[in-house]
């Protein structure tokens, strides 16, 4: 029997942010369209840190309306009660979705906090960074609002 379990607890929570390796960031273009794109990612403390390219369409979008919506999922499992019947067919999946409005950050010292923990995300390790580097790159974060957590399916 599939069913819907939404999550409250804030370590689980935690727990299935730090699984993911992406994420999907929704926003709206400047021409108003719908615009989502996939990017890497940090987690800490209901705070969602990236960074990328300080010019383009996803950075135009991003300064003239700064609300987002950011959607993760992990533990895919395609199931099926009958493996001839197509409508049996269903997904597992524990997924994490927030709304929260960018906030850029300019600093280098907080640029290169909030690079870290993007880092945090995918290594252990501890990394060095390029000046130049640092001060020609896009750092943001996203304060979570409206966090929702669920698992979807027999867990």
């Amino acid at each position: 029997m599939r069913k819907t379990n939404w999550i409250t607890k804030q370590e689980r929570i935690d727990e299935i942010v730090t699984r993911a390796d992406s994420c999907a960031c929704a926003m709206i273009d400047t021409e108003g369209n719908p615009y989502v794109v996939l990017m890497n990612f940090g987690y800490k403390d209901g705070v969602f840190y990236f960074h990328g390219d300080p010019n383009g369409k996803k950075m135009e979008a991003l300064k003239k309306n700064p609300l987002v919506s950011i959607m993760l999922s992990v533990d895919h499992k395609l199931v099926h009660q009958h493996e001839a019947v197509a409508c049996s067919y269903g997904m597992f999946y524990r997924s994490v979705s927030a709304r929260g409005t960018v906030e850029f950050i300019e600093e280098y010292e907080q640029k290169i906090d909030a690079l870290n923990i993007i880092m945090k995300q995918y290594s252990d390790l501890k990394f060095a960074y390029n000046s130049p580097a640092v001060k020609n790159v896009a750092v943001w974060k996203v304060v979570a609002k409206e966090l929702k957590c669920k698992e979807f399916g027999m867990y």
